[in-house]
């Protein structure tokens, strides 16, 4: 959903679990949408999908869509105590949302980043931004043939690595945990 007046356009996309007990407001433009194929993303997709009640976050083809957004541009509305978190290993430093309520996988957090990796399966399909890039190509499953619709890159390339940086920049190079972030009550 885009916002507008006559100045400026400030885009407003509300994310949410299944039930819709768990919302989460992103506001102004992501970072960046993109399809992550490596192998931590298909691990932690297949044992959400085994939830009872899931729906999967990992396509067919083994890559998972995300909308990157600034840790600063996030408002938790509602259900933020609903959220469990999940790491792959106890020091893993990336830790994923799920939603109790419904086993609905959120979001990913980088721990030590300035963003929050929202599940693009999260949005309203009509609000999901098309995927810009697929990454980590490399660790798709085998026979898994992508079109060139969009650059396909095998690690995490320059234009994704400069979107991360100049969102870090403008926000004065702080990285807040998501337990900082407007509305979260966890």
């Amino acid at each position: 959903m885009t916002l507008s007046d006559e100045s400026q356009q400030v885009q407003r996309r509300i994310a949410s679990c299944q039930c819709g007990a768990v919302t989460l407001e992103l506001v102004g433009k992501p970072i960046v949408a993109a399809t992550c194929y490596c192998q931590s993303c298909q691990r932690a997709g297949a044992a959400f999908a085994a939830l009872p009640g899931a729906s999967p976050v990992v396509g067919a083809d083994g890559g998972t869509p995300y909308v990157l957004m600034r840790k600063d541009r996030l408002v938790w509305q509602s259900g933020a105590q609903q959220l469990q978190e999940h790491r792959l290993t106890p020091d893993s430093p990336t830790r994923r949302f799920v939603a109790r309520c419904c086993n609905a996988p959120v979001a990913l957090e980088f721990t030590k980043g300035h963003w929050l990796s929202v599940y693009s399966a999260r949005l309203p399909e009509a609000e999901r931004p098309a995927p810009e890039m697929r990454t980590i190509v490399g660790d798709r499953p085998a026979g898994v043939e992508l079109p060139g619709d969009i650059p396909n890159y095998r690690t995490p390339s320059g234009k994704f690595m400069w979107r991360l940086l100049t969102a870090w920049a403008a926000m004065g190079f702080r990285a807040p945990p998501i337990e900082k972030t407007e509305g979260w009550t966890h």
